[in-house]
């Protein structure tokens, strides 16, 4: 039986006959045949047939997409959004979930790192938070050749999201990319503040910070409802009262107001003026308790893209509405 043959085939090392992988695969996909009638037409038992069809797959002769059902109506939203907030471009995800965040968002992430044309040598920067944290673990497009550089201090944090070189690290170990490293606290003394403006690793980064082509940046949320902010930030000034989030810890009002509080002068950041020169600066937030912080970003021309998903893009033009 042909059966025998291809048994004997495939456990000597060798592949099925093509010509049957490839009738089995038509069968199965084009005529909807049954693997029983696949099997009485090609005369072999039903077990071959299913390993003919996967040995179809593996072969590359069949291609399976699974279609996002949800597609068209993120498209329409995306482009309602990025008309609303006057932004550059808008990508979203269908859904979102604080478990996955980082593999949920990663598909409007690489749309939006792929719109940067990004070529060997050029630098993106990278954000502290949450969301760059669960990104630069699981959700990293390929960026080989191009140079990843932290965007704030944070190398003495307690917490992983605010500890920016390892999070350049760790996304550049996922991405391919090269990672540059920037040794300083969030809120240096001023000793230690004026002395970085005369470090040469320092001025390197600042250098790679003005000439990036594009920059992946977490949006954080009010500080009055989050449960831990960068090591030295005085959550407790009265100035937060009315911050409605930060971008690489610049802070900011609804309307984009910048805020500045006791020490914010010698922060390790990059300054909003660079931010606004990007000219790929992607913002990305989930959640119904960033829409304060989105429009307070946009307002203040932090970011010019926005990664998100459909709900939070709801609620945003609810809140412009």
């Amino acid at each position: 039986m042909a059966e025998d043959r291809a048994a004997t085939s495939r456990q000597g090392g060798a592949r099925f006959p093509l010509d049957i992988v490839y009738q089995a695969a038509r069968m199965y996909y084009l005529e909807d045949a049954t693997q029983v009638e696949i099997a009485t037409r090609l005369d072999v038992s039903r077990p071959t047939v299913s390993r003919l069809v996967a040995e179809a797959r593996r072969m590359g002769l069949v291609n399976i997409e699974v279609v996002d059902p949800f597609q068209d109506e993120t498209t329409v939203l995306a482009e309602r959004l990025r008309d609303a907030l006057g932004l550059q471009a808008v990508y979203l995800t269908a859904v979102t979930h604080a478990a996955t965040l980082g593999t949920d968002v990663a598909r409007p992430v690489a749309a939006a790192v792929h719109a940067m044309e990004l070529t060997r040598g050029d630098a993106v920067l990278l954000s502290s938070g949450r969301t760059t944290y669960e990104i630069a673990r699981t959700g990293m497009p390929s960026l080989a050749g191009v140079q990843l550089v932290p965007t704030v201090g944070g190398q003495a944090d307690p917490m992983p999201w605010f500890q920016t070189n390892e999070i350049t690290r760790t996304a550049a170990e996922y991405s391919g990319g090269t990672p540059t490293f920037l040794f300083a606290q969030a809120i240096p003394s001023a000793a230690m503040r004026a002395s970085l403006d005369e470090d040469p690793g320092f001025q390197h980064v600042v250098g790679l910070w003005d000439r990036a082509k594009g920059a992946l940046l977490g949006i954080g949320a009010p500080p009055a409802t989050r449960d831990a902010l960068a090591r030295g930030i005085p959550v407790e000034d009265d100035a937060f009262d009315s911050a409605a989030g930060d971008v690489c810890l610049n802070f900011f009002d609804a309307d984009g107001a910048a805020i500045e509080f006791p020490g914010s002068e010698r922060m390790v950041r990059i300054p909003p003026e660079t931010l606004a020169a990007i000219p790929h600066a992607v913002g990305i937030a989930v959640g119904a308790a960033k829409v304060p912080s989105i429009l307070g970003a946009a307002h203040a021309h932090l970011v010019n893209e926005l990664v998100s998903d459909a709900a939070t893009a709801r609620a945003l033009l609810d809140a412009l509405a």
